[in-house]
């Protein structure tokens, strides 16, 4: 459903994973700095809501995805991932508790066949799914120090506030970053769960003047160089964590068994994984900002894809792409669009390099001779 948002003046509908919202207001890099100020709000209401109840919902959930979920207390967030048995990516899911529910907040695309999955698993646990989408928005605030948290009253009238792990990692994650200050560090991301008519009222607040909004394009700026992954944008059907680097805020390493974990845990402390993120700093000389799909080329040969694309406030044009993970860190690269090729260079989010986190020592062959 399209938001009363973008009846106001100068609203330029998103398209694609965030149909229904603003991309912008007609002010895109205004916008996106004073959303990485902490000085506007950004209407996701485009966004998935699903409200999970009973008393056995945390340990359920727990069991079924990658995070540690058992002990969260209210007002507690998280970040997991329900992946298929094969370790395969399906849905990335931002949870808060409230002490009586826990409230998923998911890509628009991911509600109706979460609940659907959900549901099925049920069994003889204590627990109720519904689709809150219709009656429930999400607002989107960047927390910089001193500015106050988004603290909307939720749909059950407390306030119902996510906060990004991403920002600092969570317990039980690990980062293949190799870097001393992360630029995630700088997306303290806050999600404020509101009851849908809020959004009517703070359409009116806008035409005020009482309230700045930022459409989801500088969300989408922002989250890129933050190297934060997004369902909507990174995951295709051969996704797996390790990928995007997605250990750092969506999987705990040390919880029980779960769909996909055996993969996760293989691939963590034995192997490698096929593919890495990372992020390209494009050539901005020709105005070209390569679509997502746009082919990522080392020598000619295709490597990787691009998987998100923005113009940045400060950095100009940015991308994030997967690419093959035997191409080297230093390798120069070049994107390919209908209207030409543009020159790319890499910011290393996980690097070729990276090896198992175990040292498995090589055995002798059986019957092979010890030389002294």
């Amino acid at each position: 459903m399209d938001s009363p948002l973008l009846d106001l003046p100068g609203a330029v509908a998103a398209i694609g994973a965030d149909a229904g919202v603003a991309a912008h207001y007609g002010r895109p890099a205004h916008e996106q700095r004073a959303l990485a100020a902490g000085a506007a709000i950004v209407d996701l209401s485009s966004r998935g809501v699903l409200r999970i109840a009973g008393e056995d919902r945390l340990a359920w959930l727990d069991s079924l995805t990658s995070q540690r979920l058992i002990g969260l207390q209210p007002g507690d967030s998280a970040e997991s991932l329900l992946l298929d048995p094969s370790g395969r990516i399906e849905h990335a899911m931002d949870l808060v508790d409230d002490g009586t529910a826990s409230w998923l907040v998911v890509e628009a695309a991911s509600a109706l066949p979460l609940a659907t999955f959900l549901e099925r698993m049920k069994f003889w646990k204590q627990v109720t799914v519904e689709d809150r989408t219709a009656d429930v928005a999400v607002l989107a605030a960047v927390r910089v120090q001193g500015e106050p948290d988004l603290d909307e009253p939720g749909p059950e009238g407390a306030p119902l506030v996510w906060r990004d792990p991403w920002a600092s990692g969570a317990a039980g994650g690990v980062t293949r970053a190799q870097t001393a200050a992360h630029p995630g560090a700088d997306l303290p991301l806050r999600l404020s769960l509101v009851p849908r008519d809020r959004l009517t009222t703070l359409a009116a607040e806008a035409r005020s003047g009482a309230v700045v909004l930022a459409g989801a394009d500088a969300l989408e700026a922002l989250r890129i160089a933050a190297w934060r992954p997004r369902a909507a944008r990174e995951v295709d059907a051969r996704s797996i964590p390790h990928e995007l680097d997605w250990l750092r805020s969506a999987v705990h390493l040390d919880k029980g068994c779960y769909r996909g974990q055996e993969t996760v845990a293989k691939v963590h402390n034995l192997g490698r994984p096929p593919r890495r993120l990372v992020q390209l700093d494009l050539d901005g000389s020709e105005s070209l900002l390569p679509e997502p799909g746009s082919v990522v080329l080392a020598d000619e040969a295709d490597v990787g894809v691009i998987t998100s694309s923005a113009r940045h406030h400060e950095d100009g044009p940015i991308a994030l792409a997967v690419v093959k993970r035997s191409v080297p860190d230093d390798a120069v690269l070049v994107v390919r669009t209908a209207d030409g090729d543009v020159a790319a260079s890499q910011r290393v989010v996980v690097p070729a390099g990276a090896g198992p986190a175990v040292s498995v020592p090589r055995l002798p062959r059986l019957g092979a001779v010890q030389r002294h």
